[in-house]
């Protein structure tokens, strides 16, 4: 086993530690709390950890735990990051592919089109949808975070299909008599896998990051629901008054966005050791 491949099966083990005990936490770790996330504690108003009993990580101005609020927002941010990655990674795959393989006219139109929609930025993508079916909407949210996260994977697989079609084994399953949905789809297709799953390892924590913007500029979840980004809007806020409030959510988007990069960098590694 190579260096490179040893360091990234040490940094794959770590990683998924870490991502594993994180989604652990936003499935089950509200449940040790009495509390919901969305019920309101008039005792106890925006008090700093450790001063309300049950209330681990304080409260918010309105009495509401940010224990519980942070793992729901951390579970909800999971949700949307890994659901806008799938639809990023089937357009992009199936966008790529086609230009690829097909080549020609069809390949420089539908290029021209990942070269326009990059022009456009994802925020106005987003409030065109927001202005046409309503804010705090996830289909929403997801399609306009999915609108652009497909455009660099469908490059990346687009190149590396020209590459493939031009190998020796594609020529040979071509001379079988395999029609050519049949040779990309038995052939091509799983020799992109390895750049697929890599790519959509370091795609959810940019999904992730673009719903925290979103939420963060008021255009993504919307109260009584939270994300990471909602409730790190709301702690930006009252920073001077209560700096818990941001740190608590702040640090476990850190945690979550450094999992899913280790994790990436480490399955890069596995999957081809010599690519760095």
């Amino acid at each position: 086993m190579s260096r490179p491949e040893r360091r990234g099966r040490g940094g794959l083990r770590g990683a998924a530690l870490l991502l594993g005990v994180l989604v652990l936490l936003s499935l089950f770790g509200p449940r040790a709390s009495p509390y919901s996330y969305s019920a309101l504690d008039w005792r106890h108003l925006a008090v700093p950890p450790g001063f309300a009993g049950e209330h681990w990580l304080g409260t918010d101005s309105l009495g509401r735990d940010l224990y519980v609020r942070t793992l729901y927002g951390l579970r909800l941010s999971l949700l949307i990051g890994v659901l806008a990655s799938g639809v990023s990674v089937l357009i992009g795959v199936a966008w790529g592919a086609a230009a690829g393989w097909v080549g020609g006219r069809l390949d420089a139109w539908m290029m021209r089109v990942v070269d326009v929609l990059y022009a456009l930025p994802y925020l106005f993508i987003v409030l065109i949808l927001a202005a046409l079916f309503g804010r705090g909407n996830l289909a929403v949210l997801l399609v306009g975070i999915g609108a652009v996260g497909w455009l660099t994977l469908a490059r990346v697989v687009r190149a590396q299909t020209l590459s493939l079609k031009r190998r020796e084994f594609i020529e040979a399953a071509r001379a079988t008599g395999l029609s050519g949905a049949q040779v990309l789809w038995r052939h091509v297709l799983p020799n992109l896998a390895g750049t697929v799953v890599v790519y959509a390892t370091l795609l959810v924590p940019q999904m992730i990051v673009y719903e925290s913007f979103l939420s963060f500029l008021g255009l993504g979840v919307e109260p009584p629901r939270a994300s990471l980004g909602s409730l790190i809007n709301a702690g930006a806020r009252q920073m001077l008054s209560a700096p818990w409030l941001l740190l608590v959510p702040a640090t476990v988007l850190v945690l979550l966005l450094l999992a899913f990069n280790l994790l990436g960098d480490g399955l890069r590694d596995v999957l081809d050791p010599t690519g760095r």
